[in-house]
């Protein structure tokens, strides 16, 4: 007799701390932007105050921001949402000679 583990949940998104699915590496890539910028800015000899204050601003901002996306789009809806925007709201054609040649025997497809 053997025993079969049932992997439920399998196909569910990744959530951490609310964050759904590709959130999780915006909000992860956002804070290595911010980490380098940090390093380049106290390279560059500005002041750490300043620093401080632009780094934690920004970085509030990235969390706010990130999720905000995540509760308003969910794990594919912010995909969904550029996809849309790319759509056409019309198409428009000169001339019928695209219709007319619908019905053509090209292919070898006869009607």
């Amino acid at each position: 007799m053997s025993i079969y583990r049932i992997n439920k949940g399998v196909s569910k998104p990744i959530v951490f701390r609310g964050l759904k699915a590709q959130y999780i590496a915006y909000l992860a890539i956002g804070l290595v932007g911010l980490l380098i910028s940090f390093a380049v800015l106290y390279i560059c000899g500005v002041s750490l105050w300043i620093i401080l204050l632009l780094i934690l601003g920004l970085g509030s901002g990235l969390f706010v921001s990130v999720f905000r996306l995540s509760h308003r789009f969910g794990e594919h809806g912010l995909t969904k949402y550029f996809a849309k925007k790319q759509l056409p709201e019309f198409i428009q054609y000169r001339s019928r000679k695209l219709f007319i040649n619908l019905n053509s025997n090209k292919h070898g497809n006869h009607p």
